[in-house]
């Protein structure tokens, strides 16, 4: 039986285990590959019986490295968050890139995306909307105090910097799903869509087979 895993440190909250274990019915086994150092857990994910792993925080610049055949956007952002064994060798994907492309396939009647935050979400919130053929730009959170303008925000910050009370938009979309601090403005998306949309593109990759998203949603929503 295929094997999956999630590599990081630390992991212990992570919804991971039982979103796969929600897209797949139970069907196949998903461990905490937790170690205090990527060369540890690495290794474990390449002598264990694992197919696929995701991997999160401190760890997906390394992962990016580790693998011989990374994908088109695993380039450009030098950050990996899927490690895939194959018999051409380890492949590595960025399901933040894929995620967030996903849903900007249904806002195809908007025009310009503006993204918020330089971190390693926003860079892909941004590459994913450039790569979709929306006018883009990136603000970090000492360009907004004058306020922002665009059809879309995507807000990938973790707390309010002067200048969130001028964001003007029709769509504001919020990555922190943790600890939102714009849930109230209008047009606003919650951030657990991105993350169902990280699992629906990414477990795809991980099995070849398509996740059961309506109960994702029931563990998500």
């Amino acid at each position: 039986m295929d094997r999956f895993g999630l590599l990081g440190y630390p992991i212990g909250h992570s919804l991971s285990p039982r979103l796969f274990e929600a897209a797949y019915g139970g069907e196949y086994y998903y461990d905490l590959i937790e170690e205090s150092s990527f060369e540890d857990a690495f290794r474990r994910f390449l002598d264990g019986p694992y197919r696929a792993v995701n991997v999160t925080a401190p760890f997906k610049h390394e992962a990016a490295g580790a693998a011989l055949l990374p994908s088109a956007e695993v380039k450009k952002l030098g950050a990996a968050n899927i490690l895939l064994k194959s018999p051409e060798g380890l492949r590595a994907f960025n399901s933040d890139y894929l995620g967030i492309r996903l849903w900007l396939e249904g806002m195809r009647e908007y025009h310009s995306v503006a993204v918020i935050g330089g971190g390693g979400a926003g860079k892909a919130a941004l590459l994913a909307a450039s790569d979709s053929g929306f006018e883009t730009r990136l603000y970090h959170h000492d360009e907004i105090a004058k306020g922002v303008s665009a059809d879309i925000i995507i807000f990938t910050l973790p707390r309010l910097s002067p200048g969130c009370d001028r964001l003007c938009c029709d769509i504001l979309f919020e990555a922190n799903y943790r600890d939102p601090v714009l849930k109230n403005h209008r047009g606003y998306v919650r951030g657990e869509i991105w993350l169902l949309a990280q699992a629906e593109t990414g477990y795809r990759l991980m099995t070849g087979k398509n996740p059961d998203c309506d109960a994702m949603k029931r563990i998500i929503l």
